[in-house]
């Protein structure tokens, strides 16, 4: 496995080579049918470039000459498979390396995805030969790459030089070549897919450096990534800014999310995995749209290729079937989408084109009389697009039939000509070929779904988007905070006591409870008195991380014996530790929150919003995001949370000021982010949210051990 590296992203022109060889070697050509020498040859069927079989046995392979050695080229070399044994890789690489070859693919497998350390070793030392030669290399542990435009088919894939010539737009990077080629195969019913990469274990070039690359190819308009693992967040990061600053959409599709998962990745290209909740963090702050199904990829892929930043939230439905309108609006309530009833203007438009029987309305339902009257639904469309609440609009397809397909197409094209907004097909049909799917499909203007669950799932992924990248809030936190912060960690133990954490939560303008620390009984009482009962009592120590399971910690007491009782319970659960005395709090009602940070070794800070209580754990509900977040970033992160109802005011409760809640945990994300090196945990378990008071109770902060 590769350890984490700093150089920054390839640049497309630093890849050209790679991307759009105009000479490609294969070393290891073969004239052996069915090995992958041959089939290598047999992709570049179509590829209009200059090809070079090398390999000693041979003086012809087919029609062309075939060379002894990479010295013995004409030229040097665009680009070079390396179609040989693990055993021939690193001499081969050295000699690619010494014909000044401007790139490589290694397709041999057998080394980081092995754990084992000899195999990491040649790893690295292929890694080292590449780029001590500026020559790029792809692999090894690859299937190599196909620029669909140029049929160059650099790869071992059978009968590539098959598949229907048309290039669309997309690209597909993945680190299992397996599946990213099954999806790149959507070119047979007409997708545009325009490249495919398949990384595999990533010695140099990896998936950041080609979302880097493809960000900025002047042909590519959309990114599916099959994203296993990464040795550089930050170069996820730089990809990520390069596709925001070029405005290209990145779908991202996480394997090894569980553990089982993750382990199974390690084995497979050696990857570091990292957290499936971090790395998800990560995406949505690299501007990358995470999605939790494989069969979204594409779909979601060619829906953000085609929709552009969205010109208002609102979204229509139209459709001669009533109940698929109804289904859509299902869909849209459960994702958050909003349908608005159309303005009066509008409606009177659609009144003069539907039936009575129909729905002038959204979803609006011409009824099958459109059959009759093909124009009619044109203009249904046109008048719902020309209303300024809508950024979308939605058309599910139902009955699959020639005579609706010849004149529906050729209708849907020529609205996405004429204006700016999206409009989306949902084919609901199980004759998923039925006529005009394939000219759907070939139309890149039109996102076409299988599945309305994905379309308003991509609909809000869409909005939720261009939320994020419209957020440019400042830092909220005092200019003081991080040397203050880090002279009080300077002074803590490995473990600060909750007394000191919260000292830390208050220097980032966090709120926390009044207490007083008391040395004895009498003390806890004089305290008691000036706080007011009931009051909470808690063990103050360094060595008492987690109070509760130790039993140091007493709440609701109510009066001075029950006081005294309580402190002598709590000094002897504590007999043992290094007791600095006993925290007196006033109770605190409302609604509970937990927020935490804590450093994951590949991605880094990261803050984490869950409901109190029990849910956390027994709905698992909680959620995370790259620290630091904005207000508005926390405020869409509680939004997330299936408790967030208890925040509003859920049956008859006071609702929560949900904007002191979000400052405070974007006070938090900011402490997270700037600590990040010295921190290893930060818990505030929980804040209290009454009305207007957001206040944190209870704090932990564990610093990171020196390595």
């Amino acid at each position: 496995m590769l350890a984490p590296d700093s150089r920054a992203a390839y640049t497309r022109a630093e890849l050209a080579r790679l991307i759009a060889p105009r000479s490609v070697a294969v070393v290891g050509a073969s004239a052996r049918a069915g090995s992958f020498g041959m089939r290598t040859l047999d992709n570049l069927a179509h590829y209009g470039g200059a090809i070079y079989p090398v390999n000693a046995k041979y003086e012809r392979i087919g029609e062309r000459a075939c060379y002894a050695s990479l010295a013995a080229l004409p030229q040097s070399p665009d680009c070079v498979v390396l179609v040989v044994p693990r055993e021939g890789v690193e001499t081969a690489l050295e000699e690619a390396a010494a014909a000044r070859a401007g790139s490589v693919i290694v397709y041999a497998s057998g080394y980081g995805e092995m754990a084992r350390e000899d195999a990491g070793r040649a790893q690295r030392r292929l890694a080292g030969i590449a780029r001590a030669a500026k020559m790029p290399m792809l692999g090894p542990n690859c299937m190599g790459l196909i620029n669909h435009a140029l049929g160059a088919g650099l790869s071992f894939i059978p009968e590539y030089a098959r598949a229907p010539r048309q290039a669309g737009s997309i690209a597909v990077v993945s680190q299992s070549g397996a599946l990213g080629y099954s999806l790149a195969q959507a070119w047979e019913r007409g997708l545009g897919i325009r490249y495919f990469f398949s990384v595999g274990n990533s010695a140099d070039i990896d998936v950041g450096d080609l979302i880097a690359a493809m960000a900025e190819d002047p042909d590519c308009k959309a990114i599916a990534c099959l994203f296993e693992g990464a040795a550089s967040a930050a170069r996820m990061r730089e990809a990520g800014e390069r596709a925001r600053r070029a405005g290209k959409p990145v779908i991202v599709y996480k394997l090894g999310t569980s553990e089982d998962g993750a382990a199974a990745a390690r084995s497979h290209t050696g990857s570091l995995a990292g957290s499936a909740v971090a790395w998800r963090a990560l995406f949505e702050r690299a501007g990358f749209i995470p999605v939790e199904d494989f069969d979204a990829l594409l779909e979601y892929a060619r829906f953000f290729a085609a929709a552009g930043r969205p010109l208002a939230r609102g979204v229509a439905v139209i459709s001669g079937s009533g109940g698929a309108g109804v289904m859509a609006a299902d869909k849209a309530a459960k994702h958050g989408v909003p349908m608005p009833q159309p303005l009066e203007t509008t409606g009177a438009a659609l009144r003069g084109l539907v039936p009575e029987f129909g729905a002038a309305r959204n979803p609006c339902d011409p009824t099958g009389q459109v059959l009759n009257n093909p124009d009619s639904f044109g203009q249904c469309c046109r008048a719902l697009l020309a209303d300024p609440q809508y950024g979308a609009l939605v058309v599910p397809g139902t009955v699959a039939v020639v005579e609706t397909a010849k004149d529906r197409v050729p209708a849907m094209t020529a609205l996405t000509r004429e204006q700016a907004k999206p409009v989306v097909l949902v084919w609901l049909s199980e004759w998923l070929q039925g006529p005009g799917s394939g000219d759907y499909e070939k139309e890149e203007r039109i996102p076409l779904f299988r599945s309305m669950e994905r379309c308003f799932g991509a609909i809000a992924a869409w909005h939720a988007l261009a939320d994020r990248l419209a957020d440019t809030a400042p830092r909220i936190s005092p200019p003081g905070a991080a040397q203050a912060a880090r002279e009080m960690l300077a002074a803590g133990g490995e473990s600060l006591t909750e007394r000191e954490a919260k000292r830390v939560l208050a220097a980032y303008g966090v709120a926390v409870v009044a207490e007083r620390l008391a040395h004895s009984a009498d003390e806890a009482a004089a305290a008691a008195r000036a706080l007011g009962y009931p009051v909470a009592m808690k063990a103050e120590s360094p060595s008492i991380p987690h109070k509760t399971e130790l039993g140091v910690v007493r709440l609701g007491v109510a009066d001075e014996a029950d006081l005294r009782r309580a402190y002598a319970q709590i000094a002897a659960a504590a007999l043992g530790h290094e007791l600095r005395g006993v925290l007196v709090q006033p109770m605190v009602p409302g609604v509970e929150v937990i927020v935490g940070a804590r450093v994951d070794p590949v991605v880094g800070p990261l803050v984490l919003v869950g409901s109190g209580g029990v849910l956390v754990e027994l709905v698992q509900d909680s959620v995370a995001a790259l620290a630091p977040v904005s207000q508005a970033q926390a405020a869409a992160l509680l939004e997330r949370l299936k408790g967030y109802r208890l925040l509003t005011g859920f049956r008859g409760g006071a609702p929560v000021n949900l904007d002191a809640l979000a400052e405070a945990i974007a006070r938090v994300s900011e402490m997270a982010a700037d600590l990040a090196d010295v921190l290893e945990e930060l818990d505030v378990n929980p804040l209290r949210c009454d009305g207007e008071r957001v206040v944190a109770v209870d704090a932990l902060i564990v610093k990171r051990r020196p390595a």
